[in-house]
């Protein structure tokens, strides 16, 4: 099983290349920048600069806020400068922050993503194969494509794409049209297994290819400490993530699918009123055990195995892990010594 750690949270840039380092230092196959504070592209290349193995991804790149040439271009240019180390990580946000933040249109997201991702992929054989450039889509056209501004072929060839999804719908189009699949946060084992798979199995039939041609990415909950103070911290921080994505409605059928609905409506209500501390405090133990591993540090591993070795083909921590701390240590190296059924 790959295991990947996360960069980019920091407010200094300055210390990306540190933090890469020490990630490969610690055997950590990968990294992902979020989109949050800052765009994910920018730490990504300075921690490609700085390594050598360590595959770079952005976890995730909000598609709606760009478009396919913006988007082929950038990730063109990172995989050619990491030499054939970057994961274009995509994910589709929800609509309010396309319109109200980014003030970019959004429709049929479903839709409009299986095109962006095939259109992205028609300018990479037009600049890989000298095809002439001829997309025309619902949502997207190129048609134009000059030497000026062909990049010409990638010696590493495209990048892998990797979606983001929850929905079925969303999670179709990623096993169609990517390599790969963000599996969100705030998905169960159980939805996992009765919902996102079957729908993965659809996707994959209809691009003709095999699961294991298709990777699934999940970043894990897990409360664990070496005392109880640190339990408890962990614990109120995972409960606040899980309300937080739990007052989404785009997320009511992870919680519907556990009979926990009402919750999702709870949550909707007090996100409005801006009441976090409320949230948190309405996940019980039932809910974080089934979103999150909930076990001494000894036993992280085992749980994370137990739950996903036999679907996930990559594997990182919703939280900063502390690899200098010998039971972090430990549970990395038996997830990696793990090997996925797929």
């Amino acid at each position: 099983m790959l295991v990947d750690g996360s960069i980019g949270f920091s407010a200094d840039l300055g210390a990306i290349s540190s933090s890469a380092q020490s990630s490969e230092r610690a055997g950590f196959d990968g990294v992902w920048a979020p989109e949050t504070g800052r765009d994910p592209f920018l730490p990504l290349l300075v921690a490609a600069e700085h390594t050598q193995t360590l595959q770079v991804g952005t976890g995730i790149a909000v598609a709606f806020a760009r478009n396919p040439m913006t988007l082929a271009s950038l990730a063109n240019d990172m995989q050619q400068f990491s030499k054939g180390r970057f994961l274009l990580g995509l994910g589709s946000q929800i609509k309010a922050h396309i319109e109200k933040r980014f003030s970019m249109p959004w429709s049929h997201p479903a839709p409009r993503m299986r095109e962006m991702i095939v259109a992205m992929r028609t300018i990479w054989d037009s600049w890989n194969n000298g095809t002439k450039l001829e997309f025309r889509g619902d949502f997207y056209t190129h048609t134009l494509m000059t030497p000026f501004f062909n990049p010409g072929p990638n010696p590493f060839g495209p990048p892998k794409v990797f979606l983001a999804a929850v929905g079925e719908q969303m999670t179709k189009v990623a096993a169609e049209v990517a390599d790969g699949m963000l599996v969100h946060g705030f998905t169960t084992e159980r939805y996992l297994k009765e919902v996102t798979l079957p729908a993965i199995e659809i996707g994959l039939a209809k691009s003709g290819r095999a699961r294991n041609e298709f990777q699934l990415s999940y970043p894990a909950f897990v409360v664990t400490g070496n005392n109880e103070a640190e339990v408890q911290a962990a614990s109120q921080f995972v409960k606040g993530q899980i309300s937080f994505y739990g007052s989404t409605p785009a997320y009511r059928p992870v919680l519907e699918l556990h009979g926990w609905g009402d919750l999702q409506t709870e949550l909707n209500t007090l996100s409005k009123r801006g009441a976090w501390t409320e949230m948190a405090a309405l996940i019980d133990d039932d809910v974080l055990n089934a979103f999150a591993v909930v076990a001494e540090p000894k036993d992280v591993a085992d749980g994370l195995i137990q739950r996903f070795g036999d679907v996930i083909d990559r594997i990182s921590f919703y939280a900063a892990v502390d690899v200098s701390n010998p039971s972090w240590a430990q549970t990395l190296s038996d997830l990696k010594a793990h090997q996925p059924a797929n």
